[in-house]
C-alpha cells in the first residue's frame, strides 16, 4: 500500500480590509522595508486589483496591481516566506496576468530590487525582460537601492 499525498489547491479571492492583519504580518516577515497598512488600505480604496491566495483557508500569498490605459503595473507580489519556492509565486503571478488581460492590458510592468534574486528568477521565467533602471528607488538597510524595471507583453 502506498500513501498518496495531495497538494492543496490554492484558492484566489479579492483582498478585503479584514485580511490586512495577516497581510501585514506576512509583509513584515518577508521584507526589510515592508508596505504599511495605510498603503494597502489606499490600494483597496482606489480600486487596485488586490488578490489573496489561500491554501486551507490560510493566506499564503497576495498581489496588488493597477490596470490603466492598456498597461498593468504589478505593485506588490508576496509569498509567505515559509511557502516560498513551492510554485505559489508563479501561480499568483499568472493569475494576476490573466486578470490584466481580461481588463485589456497589453503589457505588464514591475520594479524589482537587483538583490532580490528569487523574484528576478521568477519574473524572468515568466517572460519578463529588463527595460530600464530606476536609480536609488528603494530604501535599503544602508542608503538606497536601484530598481530594475521589467516588462512583458500580454498578447
Amino acid at each position: 500500500m502506498s500513501a498518496v499525498l495531495e497538494t492543496p489547491v490554492p484558492v484566489f479571492r479579492p483582498m478585503t480590509d479584514a485580511d490586512l492583519d495577516q497581510i501585514i504580518q506576512i509583509e513584515n516577515s518577508a521584507y526589510t522595508h515592508p508596505w504599511t497598512e495605510m498603503i494597502f488600505l489606499d490600494c483597496l480604496r482606489v480600486g487596485y486589483s488586490c488578490w489573496i491566495m489561500e491554501v486551507d483557508e490560510t493566506i499564503i500569498a497576495y498581489g496588488v496591481m493597477s490596470v490603466v490605459a492598456g498597461e498593468c503595473h504589478l505593485l506588490n507580489l508576496c509569498v509567505k516566506p515559509d511557502q516560498q519556492n513551492s510554485g505559489y509565486g508563479s501561480l499568483l503571478l499568472e493569475h494576476l496576468l490573466i486578470l490584466a488581460r481580461e481588463h485589456k492590458a497589453n503589457i505588464a510592468f514591475l520594479e524589482v530590487r537587483p538583490s532580490n534574486h528569487v523574484a528576478l528568477h521568477l519574473y524572468q521565467q515568466a517572460g519578463f525582460d529588463e527595460v530600464g533602471m530606476r536609480r536609488n528607488y528603494y530604501p535599503a538597510v544602508i542608503g538606497r537601492e536601484d530598481a530594475i524595471i521589467l516588462a512583458r507583453h500580454l498578447a
